[in-house]
């Protein structure tokens, strides 16, 4: 099955909470409270967000954490890629010359073109729009867009 790693689904929700509007940083303690997380999973989804430049960490006693950007330009595909690395749907979809069927495969391509659509579908949404709720009609829409350009329309 493909999904996400719970490192990953917990540090959309830290950052969901970070982009909920408020007037100051928030410590890791905060965060962990407001997200319904433990605080050393918050901690620990921290470290790689901050790496990947998508939360900024400020020390002292009224330090915390905050969005590094605005929500609207922050893309699910970066917090995927922070937390797990470059998305492969395969082996072969992230690095070339790693099969030693490559030269004979013929399933490399279209795998590629899977890569592609999902990383594109991961780049549509943002955060901003992780905290709006979505309706089954907006679902079935995105949903019928992948399938078509699946199919190759």
């Amino acid at each position: 099955m493909l999904r996400v790693t719970k490192l990953t689904d917990y540090a959309t929700v830290v950052l969901t909470v970070l982009a909920a509007p408020h007037d100051r940083v928030l410590s890791a303690a905060e965060l962990a409270e407001r997200a319904g997380l433990e605080a050393p999973t918050v901690s620990k989804v921290l470290k790689p967000l901050a790496q990947a430049g998508l939360v900024e960490g400020f020390r002292g006693a009224n330090g915390g954490y905050r969005l590094a950007r605005p929500a609207d330009e922050i893309g699910l595909i970066e917090i995927v890629e922070a937390m797990e690395g470059p998305l492969g749907m395969t082996e072969c979809s992230v690095h070339e010359g790693q099969c030693g069927l490559e030269h004979q495969c013929g399933v490399r391509a279209n795998w590629r073109r899977i890569n592609d659509v999902v990383v594109e579908a991961l780049s549509s949404v943002t955060l901003a729009q992780m905290l709006a709720p979505t309706f089954p009609t907006e679902t079935a829409a995105t949903a019928k867009r992948i399938d078509l350009r699946l199919a190759g329309a």
